[in-house]
This record gives structure tokens, sequence and C-alpha cells, in this order.
């Protein structure tokens, strides 16, 4: 899904208009925490890979958690449009989730490299002591419930047991891919996926 925020970048430069501050911020705030983590990342690293003064971040920020509350809503933000795009571009319930396996898959080495931007976050955000109050189970529900909602439309009375099966595939499969550094373990998923997808 990071093709989206990719897209949507690309499409403001060619129309011209370079995002707010705000917008900088929370896409740069995006790219470094998948790349470094919650922990490693600082708000002068975010403030200078968005070409923003550092003081000007606490105008829109006045916490750290404040940054990652942001990512949180900006990624989750990209998976409703991903989904709305396949929803709107395919018409059967399984090129639906098939759509949604290759977009998962799309950024294989990306995935490889600092691993899936929406677990890798959720799992670090889980081992912190205190209570984080940020709502980051929703990126892995929003996913779920669509493709809950796709398997019910085939039928499938344990689509929530299905639902689960898809994102638990893809979320080990980019584990290992980021483990073994091999982008072609997130392509042989989406195969593996895809012939499971027919075989509902």
């Amino acid at each position: 899904m990071a093709s989206e925020m990719t897209d949507s970048k690309a499409g403001e430069e060619a129309a011209g208009r370079r995002p707010g501050k705000r917008e900088r911020l929370t896409a740069a705030a995006m790219q470094l925490v998948h790349q470094h983590g919650v922990e490693r990342t600082t708000l002068a690293d975010i403030a200078n890979a968005a070409d923003v003064p550092v003081g000007n971040v606490y105008y829109y920020f006045k916490t750290k958690d404040d940054v990652i509350a942001a990512v949180i809503e900006a990624h989750a933000q990209q998976i409703k449009t991903t989904l709305a795009f396949i929803d709107t571009h395919h018409r059967s319930p399984k090129t639906r989730l098939k759509a949604f396996v290759r977009e998962f898959t799309a950024q294989g080495e990306i995935v490889a490299q600092y691993g899936c931007p929406l677990g890798s976050l959720c799992s670090e955000l889980d081992k912190r002591v205190r209570e984080p109050g940020l709502p980051v189970a929703e990126l892995m529900r929003l996913p779920i419930e669509w493709a809950e909602g796709q398997f019910r439309s085939l039928g499938r009375p344990d689509a929530p047991d299905l639902a689960f099966d898809l994102l638990a595939a893809y979320e080990g499969s980019a584990l290992l891919a980021n483990t073994m550094r091999d982008p072609d373990v997130l392509s042989r998923a989406a195969n593996r996926i895809d012939h499971w997808i027919d075989t509902l």
C-alpha cells in the first residue's frame, strides 16, 4: 500500500502543488518510522526529511505520539482509498481479493528491506511499556473486515476465519521476506494465495 502514498505525492507534484507542512511532516514520519522504527525516529529527523524547521513541528504536533497518531491515520486513509479503488475496478469478490493480495505484495523490495509498514508499526507499538493510547489495531482491522465482506459475498460461512488467514498469510510472508532479505518470498506467497482463492 506504499504505492498509494507514492502515487499521491507524484500527483501533487505533477499538479504543481507542494504539500503543506503538516502533510510533509506526516509523509516523512511514515517513511522514517518504517525504515528506522518509532523509537529511533526523532522529531528533528522528521523535520529535516520534510524540509520544515524543527521549531515549526510543535505547531502541528505537540508530542511524538501526536506524530505517530497522524502516521496511523494516514496509513488508515491509504488502506481505505486502496480498498475503495479495488471495489470500483474489480467486479467479482475473487478478483478483488487477488487485487488486494497484489497491492500488498507490490512493494516486495521495500518490505524485504524494512518489513511490512503496517505489521512492523503494530508490533513495535505493542511492545511499548506504557499504554500508547493509539488506534494501531485499526490498521489490521480495516483489511480484515474488508476481506471478510468479500468472502461473505462468495457464500462462505467461515468468512471471518478466511479473512484472518489471508492477512496472516501476507504478514507471515512479509516477516520472512524481511528476515531473509528476499522479496521473492512475497511474490511466491502471492502466487500461492491466488491459487488458494481460486479453490474457494
